[in-house]
């Protein structure tokens, strides 16, 4: 299964983006309001320059406390983003995530966003693949 499908399975490109600059503190209400665990960084809203995360803010949260808030999402950002193509096989983006540890990931072709997929996606995905297949074996094993 490729990236592709994982994002037609989404129906939308869910990519919410925050400028160099917001605050902290906004986009924890994008975030909040979005229901979503990541915004992109980005000053055009199609070149992703970083990637800020709940897990980023609660970090912060404990090391400085709600002083946080009022600092620019420049300081706590991920900038060494790792993102992939439509064309990427979804289980190799899904070994990526685990072993990075991280649950998000942008989907850049010619240096703009067309889409972001979360681990929770291609689990999502990879699971109806594996029901679909089920199905199709007990099919076949009953003789239909």
């Amino acid at each position: 299964m490729q990236v592709v499908q994982v994002l037609k399975s989404k129906g939308s490109d869910g990519i919410e983006t925050v400028r160099p600059g917001t605050l902290v503190g906004e986009a924890a209400k994008v975030l909040a309001e979005k229901r979503i665990g990541t915004v992109v960084v980005s000053e055009d809203g199609v070149k992703p320059l970083g990637i800020l995360s709940e897990r980023d803010i609660v970090r912060e949260l404990a090391v400085r406390g709600g002083a946080c808030l009022e600092l620019p999402v420049d300081e706590f950002m991920t900038s060494r983003l790792s993102t992939c193509t439509r064309e990427d096989d979804a289980n190799d983006i899904l070994t990526r995530m685990t072993e990075g540890r991280f649950r998000h990931m942008p989907v850049v072709e010619d240096g703009r966003m067309v889409g972001i997929i979360t681990l929770g996606d291609v689990v999502k995905a990879r699971l109806a693949e594996l029901a679909m297949e089920n199905s199709a074996l007990e099919g076949m094993i009953m003789g239909h």
